[in-house]
């Protein structure tokens, strides 16, 4: 996990609070159409909320690795079909885009951002 700011993660960022690997002229669309995506059940983008664990850009293909706060879900389709309708619209048309949910390491509050934890009450 990076340093965390008492800014929330958002489009102007240049760098992100999960690991990125591929093009650079790719970081901040993907960063950007990421900071689009909200937890409806929190009401903050799922950058903030710490549930993106990774992307990876490479051979022709975009991978993301995407977390829920917990199994039980009821909006992680939504929050799925939203991150890849975001990544396609952001990324090359000849790039394709695949989001994988994974549950290790379990996503905890510490992966929210300080902003995210202030506005939670914590």
């Amino acid at each position: 996990m990076t340093e965390q700011t008492a800014e929330p993660w958002c489009p102007e960022a240049v760098t992100a609070p999960f690991p990125y690997e591929g093009p650079e002229a790719l970081r901040q669309p993907v960063i950007d159409a990421l900071c689009r995506v909200v937890d409806p059940e929190v009401a903050m983008h799922i950058v903030d909320v710490g549930l993106v664990y990774g992307v990876t850009v490479s051979d022709g293909m975009l991978h993301a690795l995407v977390t829920m706060t917990s199994a039980a879900c009821p909006v992680a389709d939504v929050i799925l079909e939203d991150v890849e309708r975001e990544l396609e619209a952001a990324v090359p048309a000849d790039l394709l885009v695949h989001v994988e949910l994974v549950w290790f390491p379990p996503w905890t509050p510490d992966r929210m951002s300080l902003s995210a934890k202030r506005f939670m009450g914590w």
